[in-house]
Formats: structure tokens, sequence, C-alpha cells
């Protein structure tokens, strides 16, 4: 909370400064600035020398450049967000980080994943439920949006969302209001909302199967992360990182032969980051000293994609 504090002051002191003198413009970016330094601070703390990247996000190739510039740009605004990008590729992590170094990162983030949860008890997960609202529901219940109020919801594979669904969930990023389960009373709340899918929202537009006036509310900006194959330069900064890991984990060092390092980047990486570390993690377990070739699943010893 101490930090909470110091950033209070900090501001107190620049609106004063800029009070009466027309500055406001520089008074936001000021504070914009000072949000950033700090999410990237909280990211690099107690870690030693930090690999290259920003906001957590491990990566030096300039497709992930134009992402963390784009999620400096973008955390301080009070903006949804649409994320995209193929499966593994980080998008929580995009999350998190906007939410880290954003005016609300002081208040809670909540996440849900919209395509593990039954249709039927997604609406309970998101705005909560009364006492005897339905079969189980033998208390009051807070969904993610009241828990969140004053910071950030992220609704992962928010395609996967039922279309009744989706009509609740524009009502509460247009009215900023949502209604438990069983209960006849509205609650306002107030939450930034980013969101993730892997789909073609748009063509869902087109077929029906996804809200047009969704898809205009939440997609005011886009993040697009790019898949692993396209991050030329990025695979062994992310080996390396995720073998420290490793070594955390099973007590000993993890080190890869070339070979095997020659191997990975031949690989095309459907399941991109996650798959690598899934690998990784294989690959250890297997490996009584250095990981090689012979230590990689079958797969990808053979360089099929």
């Amino acid at each position: 909370m101490s930090e909470g504090r110091d950033l209070a002051a900090r501001l107190r002191a620049l609106v004063e400064e800029a009070d009466g003198a027309g500055r406001f413009a520089e008074l936001a970016e000021a504070w914009r600035r000072a949000l950033v330094a700090r999410a990237q601070a909280r990211d690099g703390a107690g870690t030693g020398e930090a690999p290259p990247g920003r906001f957590g996000m491990i990566g030096d190739s300039p497709a992930m450049h134009a992402v963390f510039d784009l999620v400096e740009r973008v955390a301080p605004a009070e903006v949804p967000v649409l994320v995209l990008g193929e499966t593994g590729t980080g998008k929580e992590l995009v999350a998190r980080s906007l939410h880290r170094a954003s005016p609300r990162c002081e208040r809670a983030f909540q996440a849900e994943n919209c395509a593990a949860v039954p249709a039927n008890l997604l609406e309970s997960e998101l705005f909560g439920h009364v006492k005897g609202a339905f079969t189980g529901a033998v208390a009051d219940r807070k969904g993610i949006f009241a828990v969140a109020d004053g910071g950030t919801v992220f609704l992962d594979e928010v395609g996967d969302m039922p279309l009744d669904m989706q009509s609740k969930l524009l009502r509460a990023l247009q009215d900023g209001e949502i209604r438990p389960v069983g209960s006849n009373k509205v609650e306002r709340v107030d939450c930034r909302v980013v969101a993730a899918t892997n789909k073609d929202l748009a063509a869902m537009c087109a077929e029906k199967r996804f809200r047009e006036d969704l898809y205009y509310r939440l997609n005011v900006v886009t993040i697009q992360l790019p898949p692993l194959r396209e991050r030329e330069g990025d695979l062994r900064l992310l080996v390396a990182y995720l073998a420290r890991g490793l070594e955390h984990e099973l007590g000993r060092e993890i080190e890869l032969g070339e070979d095997a390092l020659e191997l990975l980047e031949a690989w095309s990486w459907p399941g991109n980051v996650r798959e690598l570390e899934n690998e990784l993690q294989r690959a250890a377990v297997f490996a009584d000293g250095v990981i090689g070739a012979a230590q990689l699943s079958p797969h990808i010893q053979a360089g099929a994609t």
C-alpha cells in the first residue's frame, strides 16, 4: 500500500503544479509514465538480471516490441481492450499487464474463462447470485464483476459466450449495471473489461453467432499477439527463461544442447509458448544431464509440422 500512497502523493503534487496553468495534458502523460514505470519495476523485482522484454513478458523481436509499445500506450486508458491471438500466445499475461500499468492497479483483477464454465452457470460466475436462486445456492455470492469493482475483469475465450449472456454483458459494459441471478435489484459496478479470443469475432458477427453491438463495444482497442513462429530470435530467450524456472522446480541445473535448440527453432509451435513450456518440462524429466535432441518429443525430432 505504500506504493499506492507514494503514487497518490506524486499525483497531488502534479495536480497542484498544473492547476490553472492549462497543463493537464502534460499531467496525464506524466501520470501514465509513472504507472508504466511502476508496472515494469514490479515485473523485474527480485529476479536478478531481467531477460529482454517488458511487463513480465519475454521477447526482443520486432513483433513483441510492437506489443509492448501498444500495452504501454493503452494501459492507462479506461477503454475496453480486445486481445487476439492463437492458443498459448499469452493473452492473459497481456491482460494482467494492462491492469498493473493502469490507475486501477490497486484494485482487484478477476479472470474468467468463458469456455470453461457451463452456460447455465456463467451468469452466476460473472454477476453473482442470491440465496435460493437455484439448487445449491445456499448463500449470496458475488460474481467477478462485483469483486473487481474499481478494477479489471478479464474475459478469456469470449467468443464462446452464449448469445443470451452476450446481451447481459453488453448491459454491464454500456450502463455499468449487473443483476445477480435471482435478484430483482440492480447493482452498479465500475470495471474495465479486457476480453480475449482466438476466434474470428467479425466472421461470427456475420454468421449471427456473436452480437455485433457487443463486438464493437469490446473492440475499442485491439492487441494482436504474434504466434511464436513469427517471433524471430525469441525462442532461445524463452527457453533460457523457462529453464531457470524448471531449475527451481526440479532442484537441479537445466541445460540444452545446441542440437536440441536447433530442433526447437525448426518446429512450428502450433501451441505457442504453452507448448514450448510443456515440451521443456517433458524433456527435463527424461534428461539426466544436458537436454539433447534424443530427449525431445518424436515429432519434434522428426521435424514434422
